[in-house]
C-alpha cells in the first residue's frame, strides 16, 4: 500500500463528512516519524469525532493500520494516528490559535478534492460543471459582518487538557521543530 493511496482515502474520508479547509503537506524531509500531515477542519465538536470515526473506518477497510486515536472525548482537536500519515481535525478556533500550517507547511502536497474529480470528467463530456475551485471551503478567517473575532492570540483556547493530543502527538511535534 502506497502513501498516495493512503492520502486519498483519507481526503475522501473528510470530504464524506464535510471537513473544510483539508491541506496536505509531504513532511519526509521533515520527521521520520511519518510522510504526510493532512490538517482539516471542522464546524463542531461532534463533526469533529465523526470525521475521526470514519477516517478510522475508511482506512481500517482500505487495510490501513490505525495506530491510535486521540482527543475523541472533546472532539475540539482529534488526532488520527495512521503511521504513515497523521491526521489533525480542529476546530476553527483551535486551529488557528496552534497554526499547524506553519510548523508542517514548507511541502504542500496538490490533491484533487472530490469536486475538482467529479468536474474534470463531467467538463470533458461537454456537460455545463462547475470549474475546479469553484467550490471553496469557508475560510476560519473570514467572518460574517457584525461578528467578532473567536480567537484572542494572547490567550489559549479553553479547551480544558483532554482536548490536547498526549504526549505521543507532542513528542513528534517537538521532534519535528528539533529537525527543522
Amino acid at each position: 500500500m502506497t502513501i498516495t493511496k493512503l492520502q486519498r482515502t483519507v481526503v475522501d474520508a473528510l470530504e464524506d463528512i464535510k471537513a473544510h479547509d483539508i491541506q496536505v503537506f509531504n513532511t519526509t524531509g521533515l520527521s521520520d516519524l511519518f510522510d504526510r500531515v493532512i490538517v482539516a477542519s471542522a464546524t463542531s465538536n461532534r463533526q469533529s469525532r465523526s470525521l475521526a470515526s470514519h477516517v478510522k473506518e475508511k482506512a481500517k477497510e482500505k487495510g490501513f493500520p490505525v495506530i491510535s486515536v486521540e482527543g475523541e472525548d472533546t472532539g475540539e482537536w482529534v488526532l488520527v494516528d495512521l503511521g504513515d500519515m497523521v491526521v489533525h481535525i480542529m476546530q476553527p478556533a483551535i486551529r488557528a490559535y496552534y497554526n499547524l500550517e506553519e510548523l508542517w507547511g514548507a511541502k504542500p502536497v496538490r490533491v484533487k478534492m472530490g469536486a475538482e474529480a467529479a468536474a474534470r470528467p463531467a467538463a470533458a463530456t461537454g456537460s455545463r460543471a462547475k470549474p475546479p475551485g469553484a467550490i471553496k471551503a469557508p475560510d476560519a478567517t473570514r467572518l460574517s459582518p457584525g461578528k467578532k473575532a473567536a480567537v484572542n492570540p494572547r490567550r489559549r483556547p479553553a479547551t480544558g487538557g483532554a482536548a490536547r493530543p498526549t504526549i505521543t502527538a507532542l513528542r513528534r511535534v517537538r521532534t519535528a521543530k528539533s529537525a527543522g
